[in-house]
């Protein structure tokens, strides 16, 4: 049944994508902002099994959500609940096919590799955030095995020291429950081997996504201190939620 279940998933989501992308490409000759990737992302979620449950209330002002990060589907479930436009490594834009999807969301690509790029992408993340569209970042910087969080990586967050515009940090933990050890996309598994284990997982995929207490950035001295109190909120909500079989675990 797996291969079944893999075609099927494989299937609605082409489907989302041919029902979303034609209307889509004719808001974009219309120079119209395009709510078409947003409702994609979500229709993709729930091809691939995602059924996403909200705890909290995202800010109603602009925001920049700070989230751990476990899956790809992480993506497609915090894009339909809030239609953040994501950082994302530069290598994606070369991916064929999700690379160009990914710019359709606008989302900004960076790079983690090369010297000396980091003032142009706090440019291109200042002008990201004069718009209204939520920004979305993993500062992690990869997925973890959710079962606590990694260090975050404060560098792109020196956008917020002070901010472009006003607005409001907003941590998010992003949690799948008892499933979380068996989907985590970690270490060295390859890409298209945890898709097929996802597409092929029987029934649906719980994905509870908590939007914790948001705070100002001009309350924080400096980057370090922003990534530290975003850190501190998703970790302790990490450790309030760990399953029963990890609860001997402790988030780093």
């Amino acid at each position: 049944m797996a291969p079944l279940r893999r075609a099927g998933r494989i299937a609605a989501l082409l489907g989302s994508l041919l029902l979303c992308l034609p209307p889509h490409l004719l808001w974009r000759l219309l120079r119209r902002p395009s709510p078409w990737p947003r409702r994609f992302l979500g229709m993709a979620a729930r091809s691939v099994g995602a059924s996403v449950r909200l705890e909290g209330h995202p800010v109603d002002s602009d925001m920049f959500l700070v989230a751990n990060h476990v899956s790809w589907i992480d993506i497609l479930a915090l894009a339909d609940a809030t239609g953040a436009a994501f950082v994302a490594h530069d290598g994606i834009a070369s991916w064929p096919v999700i690379g160009w999807l990914a710019a359709q969301n606008n989302t900004l690509f960076v790079s983690r590799e090369k010297r000396g790029s980091l003032s142009g992408q706090l440019d291109a993340l200042r002008a990201a955030l004069a718009g209204h569209q939520p920004i979305a970042l993993f500062p992690e910087g990869t997925t973890s095995d959710g079962s606590g969080l990694l260090p975050f990586k404060p560098s792109l967050l020196a956008v917020l020291m002070p901010p472009p515009r006003a607005v409001m940090i907003q941590p998010v933990h992003i949690d799948y429950g008892a499933a979380t050890a068996e989907i985590a996309w970690h270490g060295d598994e390859p890409a298209g081997a945890n898709a097929k284990r996802l597409l092929e997982r029987k029934g649906r995929l719980p994905v509870t996504i908590r939007f914790l207490e948001p705070f100002d950035p001009a309350s924080c001295a400096d980057r370090k201190i922003l990534a530290a109190t975003a850190h501190q909120r998703i970790a302790a909500s990490i450790a309030a939620h760990l399953p029963p079989s990890s609860s001997g675990q402790a988030p780093v």
